[in-house]
C-alpha cells in the first residue's frame, strides 16, 4: 500500500481541474482575459492556458463539473471575482469548502482508491469511516 493520503489526490488532480472550472467561467462567463484571470487566480496565463486546452485531467473536471454541489462553488466563486465582491483570502477559503464538501461524500475517498492499492477496510475518510469502524 502506498503511503499517499486522499490530500494528496486532492491537490494534484482535484484542485487543478476546480481551478480549472473557476478560470474557465471568469472567461467564458464574464470575458475575463487570460491574463486577467490568471492575475485573479494568483497563477500564470500558462497555467490558464494549460487549463483551457490541455486534455491531461479533464476526466477530473468532467466529474467536477457533473457535481451540483462543485457547480454551485465554481459559480460562487467566479462571480465573487467577477464583481470584485472576494479577496483571494475568500476565495482560498472557497477552495477549501470544495474539499470539505467533497470529503463528507464518498468522491475523494473514491478517487484516491482509484488512484492507489487502498485496502477496502481504509477508513481515512470520514464516509469511509462511518462504513468501516
Amino acid at each position: 500500500m502506498s503511503l499517499r493520503p486522499p490530500c494528496e489526490v486532492v491537490v494534484r488532480s482535484v484542485l487543478p481541474a476546480f481551478r480549472s472550472l473557476v478560470a474557465r467561467s471568469l472567461i467564458e462567463d464574464f470575458n475575463f482575459s487570460q491574463v486577467a484571470a490568471a492575475k485573479k487566480l494568483g497563477t500564470t496565463q500558462a497555467s490558464i492556458s494549460h487549463y483551457l486546452y490541455s486534455k491531461r485531467g479533464e476526466k477530473m473536471v468532467k466529474q467536477l463539473e457533473d457535481s451540483p454541489s462543485v457547480r454551485a462553488i465554481v459559480n460562487e466563486i467566479a462571480e465573487g471575482i467577477a464583481a470584485d465582491k472576494i479577496s483571494p483570502l475568500d476565495a482560498m477559503l472557497q477552495f477549501c469548502r470544495l474539499c470539505e464538501a467533497l470529503r463528507s461524500g464518498d468522491m475523494i475517498c473514491d478517487w484516491h482508491k482509484s488512484c492507489l492499492d487502498v485496502p477496502d477496510t481504509c477508513n481515512v475518510c470520514p464516509t469511509s469511516a462511518k462504513k468501516n469502524p
